[in-house]
């Protein structure tokens, strides 16, 4: 390396609410001239949205479920993704490894915190996750996305760094923009998502909350809704009985042109959910994933739901009549809709991707600022950058000198 050109490894896992920080940790890196190798498993290679000069070096990582007698298994996997990982950091020379989470992050943060690599994890959801509950011990700093994060001993407290949850910089430079307006006799555009595929109780339920909203507000409507593909017709003739405009896929492309659109947002309550309504500013009712571990996504909506942007319904009590009750109570008069957009942009964290890649950069070299806290809140964005070359990884992970 010369200059302040330098060389990172980002290790995550493989689900959308991993992967997403570290596709915008990536970017913003590479804008600033450095280096950036990804380190996940094959679910996390295929996530949409990665850069197309981040390659992405697949590495065996192992799972480790409730059965015991599976671990053996996942523990030669992780060591033999620790073999790897500490081969390609033999060639790439990392000042730094970035960890995300997730099983698959676990080999290469255990090669690095071997090797004596600076190493970084970042925490997108309000509870610590097991994996980083794990390295925490072992690491030099814990980014956080929220001030409070649960399960996070308080003997660590001098690692942790609240940056927020990195964004895509496409929803980022929507932050700016003004809350669609929404008048007594507008159109109110509803988006519905579930993760990557949808969830069935939204299908189920969402459709029939909104047939029982008063007339005048009903016939406003226009839905916006993710499905599963076997969900898809039967959710498009419950529309279609209830004389309700709706538009349906399996997946959206353009998300971020949805979301700018959209009045008010309907979904489960994950760590880029959270991130990216806030960034931008749009009211919620959230139904967080019952089996998430340790609750995680509800501790996510708490901040949003107690800032006022936000309602939270558990499944348990999610049912069309509740559902109606609380769209009614958000979109009853147009202030009350713009009250909770401004109530979640203000828990936005815009400048969560330059405050990750500072803390990042603090470590491997003399000529960078010493670690520091970071988190301002100020809204600055993330901008794309150019495809850097990493031939001497490659060459690592294919066994070549």
């Amino acid at each position: 390396m010369t200059g302040s050109s330098r060389h990172y490894v980002l290790a995550a896992g493989g689900t959308g609410g991993h992967m997403l920080p570290a596709f915008a940790l990536a970017h913003e890196l590479d804008r600033r001239g450095h280096r950036v190798a990804l380190i996940t498993d094959a679910r996390g290679a295929e996530i949409p949205g990665k850069p197309d000069f981040l390659t992405a070096h697949v590495l065996p990582a192992g799972r480790f479920g409730k059965n015991p007698l599976t671990w053996l298994k996942g523990i030669r996997a992780v060591l033999e993704g620790r073999r790897m990982a500490k081969r390609l950091f033999t060639a790439f020379e990392p000042s730094a490894v970035v960890g995300f989470g997730g099983y698959p992050s676990l080999p290469a943060i255990l090669a690095s915190t071997s090797n004596k690599i600076p190493t970084v994890v970042h925490e997108q959801n309000a509870v610590l996750g097991r994996v980083n509950r794990l390295l925490a011990r072992r690491v030099q700093a814990i980014a956080t996305a929220y001030d409070e994060v649960h399960r996070l001993k308080p003997k660590y407290a001098g690692k942790v760094h609240p940056v927020g949850n990195p964004v895509r910089a496409e929803v980022l430079t929507l932050r700016e923009e003004p809350y669609p307006a929404f008048e007594e006799d507008g159109l109110l555009r509803v988006l519905v998502t579930g993760g990557s595929q949808g969830a069935r109780v939204l299908s189920e339920v969402v459709p029939d909350g909104l047939a029982m909203l008063p007339p005048a507000l009903r016939q406003r409507l226009q839905v916006t809704q993710q499905c599963r593909p076997e969900d898809l017709e039967a959710v498009r003739e419950r529309y279609r009985t209830h004389e309700i405009p709706a538009e349906l896929a399996t997946y959206f492309k353009n998300m971020a042109a949805r979301l700018a659109d959209s009045h008010l947002f309907i979904g489960r309550a994950g760590a880029s959910t959270i991130a990216e309504l806030t960034a931008v500013g749009r009211p919620a009712i959230l139904i967080p994933l019952p089996i998430a571990t340790d609750d995680h996504q509800a501790a996510n909506a708490r901040e949003m739901v107690k800032a006022g942007g936000a309602r939270m319904i558990r499944q348990e009590r999610f049912q069309a009549k509740e559902l109606s009750k609380q769209i009614l109570a958000l979109a009853e008069n147009p202030e009350g809709l713009a009250k909770a957009a401004h109530a979640a942009w203000n828990c936005g964290r815009p400048d969560a991707v330059e405050d990750l890649a500072d803390l990042v950069e603090s470590f491997g070299g003399a000529d960078m600022m010493d670690v520091i806290k970071v988190g301002a809140n100020n809204a600055r964005g993330a901008s794309q950058g150019v495809p850097a070359g990493q031939g001497a990884l490659r060459q690592a992970q294919d066994g070549r000198p």
